[in-house]
């Protein structure tokens, strides 16, 4: 069974956001090993200067590179990345599984991501242009990640 990794920066406080991400859990149960894994994102000062941003986002990014296992085919969320149609993540995942039993995917801190780690990364995925807190994309990844299963087993599922 794929074994998927989910690191992300910043603990859930929101109940509504903890219950939907419980819920594809959940669902999820049924296609692979899902495990989330939340480190702690760094305070980030009152008026703090370039440097100590850089600084917070990169030992951000060392913590987040500790949590990745070796073998794993690594996908980052990044406004930098490739859109794709939930069709067409479906069939990225789909092909990934012929090669891979393992996939993490990274969910930075609201600083983003160092260039250093998505250096690293097989691919980096971007789901929209638009901006969106890091606790939203969370739901917006394990919804499809469930919508991909649900395509490529050709169930039922809304549109």
């Amino acid at each position: 069974m794929l074994s998927i990794d989910i690191v992300c920066v910043g603990k859930i406080k929101e109940k509504f956001f903890c219950g939907a991400i419980l819920e594809y859990s959940k669902r999820l149960s049924k296609y692979c090993k899902l495990n989330i894994v939340e480190l702690p994102d760094e305070k980030i000062p009152t008026n703090p200067s370039n440097k100590q941003l850089e600084d917070i986002k990169q030992k951000e990014c060392n913590n987040i590179i500790t949590h990745i296992k070796k073998d794993s085919f690594v996908i980052a969320l990044d406004l930098k990345g490739k859109q794709f149609s939930s069709e067409e993540l479906s069939t990225y995942i789909d092909n990934l599984c012929l090669t891979t039993s393992h996939i993490t995917f990274i969910i930075g801190g609201s600083l983003g991501l160092t260039d250093k780690l998505l250096s690293i990364c097989n691919m980096i995925l971007c789901f929209s242009k638009m901006t969106f807190p890091h606790q939203l994309i969370r739901v917006f990844l394990l919804e499809q990640i469930y919508r991909s299963f649900k395509i490529s087993n050709g169930e039922v599922y809304h549109k």
